[in-house]
């Protein structure tokens, strides 16, 4: 059985959306209901927290430093530390009812960040390119729980997970570098598909809500491993370390009348695979 243990002990309601940020050797991922983003060094056990004012869906590394960040009402940035410049809007778009969930930094390092209703009502989120200059193109504009995103290690294909579809779609990269010819990838049918990471060998890793696992899938769409976890509601996956072999997992309290003592906290599985090192957000 592969090894799993806690990195971080905690209780967040929703965590989600790590990432390794190799600049600072450290993990970064949010609390979405509890306004939390969290950052961890494995190095030297050095852990933060930054609470923001709105529900924050993603956080990740910027290339000058600090930090792009999916919140509520749009897309922001928070500056380097002691830069003077603790936090301004990118992109502000209220829509009531609405909020941000996960989102990831593509090769060309712009933001694709999704949103969904609280209600989860059908058709009622988005999937946005946010440029470094705050320029928005819609990507799409009719899903239910946008969640995983993640491109291949060439980069001529992105996967994409609406979670109530139970599937992984994969699109074609085309030369405007934006999505075409949508299709199934992957269907799941114990649990929902939720965060996703791809590894150097263009296989696909995604979190399974309600399915207590971690399931990777070969580049040809065929299930080849599974992780089992204690907890139930395992929320996304993330490479980590110096080597990026270490697979890092953020999981959910929420909903759960008994959750399980690790639910909540950040998991981390050592010397599950290897990674792709992650582009940073260019803006």
């Amino acid at each position: 059985m592969t090894a799993v243990e806690v990195a971080v002990h905690a209780h967040a309601a929703l965590g989600e959306g790590p990432t390794w940020d190799a600049r600072a050797g450290r993990i970064v991922w949010v609390d979405v209901l509890g306004s939390r983003i969290h950052t961890y060094d494995p190095a030297s056990g050095r852990r933060t927290v930054i609470a923001t004012e709105q529900h924050v869906g993603a956080a990740k590394p910027r290339a000058g430093g600090g930090l792009v960040v999916n919140l509520r009402d749009g897309v922001g940035l928070y500056g380097p530390s002691g830069s003077g410049d603790p936090f301004r809007w990118l992109h502000r778009e209220p829509v009531p009812g609405r909020r941000a969930n996960d989102a990831a930094v593509a090769p060309d390092g712009s933001l694709w960040c999704g949103t969904m209703r609280y209600d989860e009502a059908p058709g009622g989120g988005t999937l946005s390119r946010i440029a470094p200059d705050g320029t928005v193109t819609a990507i799409l504009d009719d899903v239910t729980v946008s969640n995983g995103t993640g491109w291949s290690p060439d980069g001529r294909r992105v996967y994409y997970v609406d979670s109530p579809t139970r599937r992984i779609d994969v699109f074609d990269v085309g030369e405007d570098r934006l999505p075409v010819g949508r299709r199934p990838f992957a269907t799941v049918e114990d649990g929902f598909p939720d965060g996703l990471t791809v590894d150097a060998e263009g296989c696909v890793w995604v979190a399974l809500w309600d399915g207590g696992a971690v399931h990777r899938y070969t580049p040809d769409g065929a299930l080849d491993r599974v992780l089992t976890l204690p907890v139930r509601r395992p929320t996304a996956c993330a490479f980590g370390g110096a080597g990026l072999t270490d697979l890092y997992v953020t999981t959910a309290r929420t909903g759960l009348t008994a959750p399980h003592p690790m639910s909540g906290s950040l998991l981390v599985v050592p010397g599950a695979g290897e990674g792709l090192p992650q582009p940073e957000f260019a803006g």
